[in-house]
């Protein structure tokens, strides 16, 4: 059974390309919407708490403050509606699932930016 799930999977669901990114990271999603008959693109940028499941279950949750309010959203990653990920900047956090970022507020809500060094050819 896991063998043809896993066919299925490979043959007939379709892979988008995303750039990478792991919990602690800032992205943006753009996604459609369809409100009667027009289609809109929206936005929705914050904090990746989490990643989850593999192949085409993969989830992420995304969480951003809306004024005093955390407002989070659970994207599929194989979501038609998605058109693309742009990542902001890479956060160092030291964890897989970030939950005690919902505690956090102010100064302490803050996550430092992971800095990647680059050689310079001559």
């Amino acid at each position: 059974m896991d063998e043809l799930i896993r066919y299925v999977n490979d043959q007939l669901v379709e892979k988008k390309d995303f750039p990478h990114f792991d919990a602690g990271d800032t992205i943006t999603v753009y996604y459609e919407i369809k409100e009667g008959n027009k289609t809109r693109t929206q936005f929705f940028r914050g904090v990746v708490i989490q990643r989850r499941g593999n192949g085409a279950t993969e989830t992420f949750t995304v969480r951003k403050m809306s004024g005093d309010i955390g407002v989070e959203r659970i994207f599929p990653i194989n979501m038609p509606s998605i058109q693309k990920i742009e990542v902001n900047k890479h956060g160092k956090v030291r964890r897989g699932r970030i939950f005690y970022f919902r505690k956090l507020r102010g100064k302490k809500a803050r996550i430092k930016e992971k800095i990647s060094f680059k050689k310079k050819e001559n």
